[in-house]
């Protein structure tokens, strides 16, 4: 589900958890259990990357649809805990995306500190208005603070499909490198950002990121909302739109 190897001090953790890693129960609470791990670790660093063509294609709504509400409302605030780990997580992230990082995928690769993504036919993408959900307070907070703002409402309201290219020009990744060097290309940054003075690095990301994390807090309210249009038969049917429309099933 989450393969780990560590490489010259830095943690690699590879979502591998079927074709599209997509985000379930299974997957958070397996990703929430290594960031705990590595929290307390000598880790210098943390690789987050894919398998295959695909980052993540995002929240797994297959089983969303199929489940219904009852797996809805054990789903939704799982998926909040995890990006709030991922974003809080004391130590640098970097993202390598191999591939396709859509939806929850890419809001996990906005999470990261540094972002490298691969060329090819991978592409980045927020749809969620497409697939008929809002976002969660803390998800929109972190696309907020992982792209320029000009750019938010576009990627938001459009749910615009980029290439890599388009992606950097954008400012959404910082580099790009060919797929069979991205690993490297990755551990290389981690490593080098890692080589901070730990306490001194924690502090400064807490500063960076403390105030996305408290309007968040701020709209929790708006989570109760977002989670009742989550888990409704109406939007369920939306998204086998979706899925019929994007995918033919």
């Amino acid at each position: 589900m989450i393969e780990r190897t560590d490489r010259d001090g830095v943690a690699v953790l590879r979502l591998a958890h079927g074709k599209a890693s997509a985000l379930d129960l299974e997957l958070l609470g397996e990703m929430r259990r290594h960031l705990a791990a590595l929290a307390d670790s000598d880790v210098a660093a943390l690789v987050l990357t894919g398998t295959g063509g695909i980052f993540s294609a995002g929240v797994d709504l297959f089983r969303m649809v199929n489940e219904g509400e009852p797996y809805v409302r054990r789903f939704f605030p799982a998926m909040v805990d995890a990006f709030s780990d991922l974003f809080m997580f004391p130590r640098p992230v970097i993202a390598a995306v191999n591939g396709h990082a859509i939806a929850g995928g890419a809001i996990v690769v906005a999470a990261c500190d540094y972002r490298i993504m691969a060329t090819g036919k991978g592409r980045f993408a927020i749809p969620e208005l497409m697939v008929g959900v809002p976002f969660p307070a803390l998800a929109l907070e972190i696309v907020r603070f992982g792209s320029p703002s000009q750019h938010v409402e576009d990627l938001v309201y459009t749910g615009t499909s980029l290439t890599p290219a388009e992606a950097l020009e954008r400012g959404l990744i910082q580099e790009i490198a060919g797929p069979d060097g991205l690993l490297d290309r990755a551990v290389a940054v981690a490593a080098e950002i890692g080589s901070k003075p730990r306490d001194a690095f924690r502090l400064t990301k807490r500063q960076l990121r403390a105030p996305f994390a408290a309007r968040a807090r701020e709209f929790a309210a708006a989570d109760q909302e977002a989670l009742a249009i989550w888990s409704s038969a109406a939007t369920h049917q939306h998204i086998r739109a979706y899925l019929e429309r994007t995918l033919g099933k």
